[in-house]
């Protein structure tokens, strides 16, 4: 006898593939390191990926968040200008939406800095001012033999805390600098040295206003001497030195063999490696002939009533140019 033949027909239900749609809120932006635009994404119902192809530092990519029935997710624009492809994955489907992100060419201070170096953010602002201060203050309890060896001067050491601010502090970075300790601060979020248009040229070195030109005309270069930072790097704020901010720079001028000569010195305010109820002042001597000099930290008062008269910082100092601040902290709106 035949064994009975059973059929057993099975309905799938709501196993058809789901419809990823993407809609962006626009495709071209403005790269100055705040603009923004969002993914709407339809059509799925987990999580979906989303990345840059490419090169990653044009822009920074937030996570999706569900909204209601559908999912967004936020693009930031960076502050170098050209395309950018990102694509969107649920499972086997995926959509590459390609973004335009524009040069800003202006400079609204007319002080020679470009706007996409200025940091507009408060947030960005205090970020670099804490991360500057506190890489000008640790040299002095690095060992000369164990310090960058770039830092050999008053103005080396304003460049490096300048330039090492601006950086993204990751642990590449960490790895890197080498530092006894790290504190724990933010980087700044607008842009990281030196992936901007000038690359690792940051330090005006010419007067003018910002052209795009300037990109390769030679008006920036990786090194500027205390002249230069002062001059075209910098801005004049006060010659009261109770108006100085943590990160701002005291600069002097004087009469020497050579000619004039220009010294600058980093205030901290109070320290960001051993804290106390202290303002310091740090600065690099420079080398006299004999000897390398020294980086030297001294409290406010003790400059105040330094044996030498001429390193006061006071009004009726001549040879005190005042306290500048940097371009980039410049509020032009």
């Amino acid at each position: 006898m035949k064994k009975p033949i059973f059929f057993l027909t099975v309905l799938l239900v709501g196993c058809t593939k789901p419809d990823l749609r993407v809609t962006p809120s626009k495709t071209t932006l403005m790269a100055n390191g705040y603009d923004h635009m969002v993914f709407r994404i339809d059509g799925i119902s987990k999580q979906p990926r989303i990345e840059v192809l490419g090169d990653s530092r044009y822009c920074r990519l937030h996570s999706p968040r569900l909204a209601d029935n559908h999912w967004e997710a936020q693009l930031d624009a960076g502050v170098m200008p050209g395309s950018v492809r990102v694509r969107i994955s649920s499972r086997h489907q995926h959509i590459t939406q390609s973004l335009t992100l524009l040069a800003q060419t202006t400079d609204s201070a007319s002080d020679g800095t470009p706007d996409f170096l200025r940091l507009d953010d408060e947030s960005d602002r205090q970020s670099f001012r804490r991360w500057l201060t506190y890489l000008a203050e640790v040299q002095y309890f690095i060992s000369p033999s164990s310090r960058p060896p770039e830092i050999i001067d008053c103005s080396s050491l304003v460049r490096y805390s300048y330039r090492e601010a601006l950086r993204d502090h990751d642990a590449a970075w960490i790895a890197q600098a080498k530092l006894p300790l790290v504190q724990a601060n933010s980087s700044i979020k607008k842009y990281s040295f030196p992936h901007t248009p000038l690359g690792p040229d940051i330090f005006r070195i010419r007067a003018g206003t910002y052209v795009p030109a300037d990109l390769t005309s030679g008006a920036f270069a990786e090194f500027a001497d205390a002249k230069s930072l002062q001059q075209y790097n910098t801005f004049f704020v006060s010659r009261d030195i109770t108006r100085a901010q943590p990160g701002d720079i005291l600069f002097y001028r004087r009469e020497t063999a050579k000619g004039l000569s220009y010294h600058s010195m980093i205030f901290i305010g109070p320290s960001k490696v051993k804290p106390d109820t202290e303002i310091y002042i740090v600065y690099h001597t420079g080398p006299d002939g004999t000897n390398n000099g020294e980086i030297r930290r001294i409290t406010l008062t003790q400059l105040l009533h330094f044996p030498n008269p001429q390193w006061h910082p006071i009004a009726a100092n001549e040879l005190f140019l005042g306290v500048y601040r940097w371009n980039i902290l410049k509020v032009t709106s």
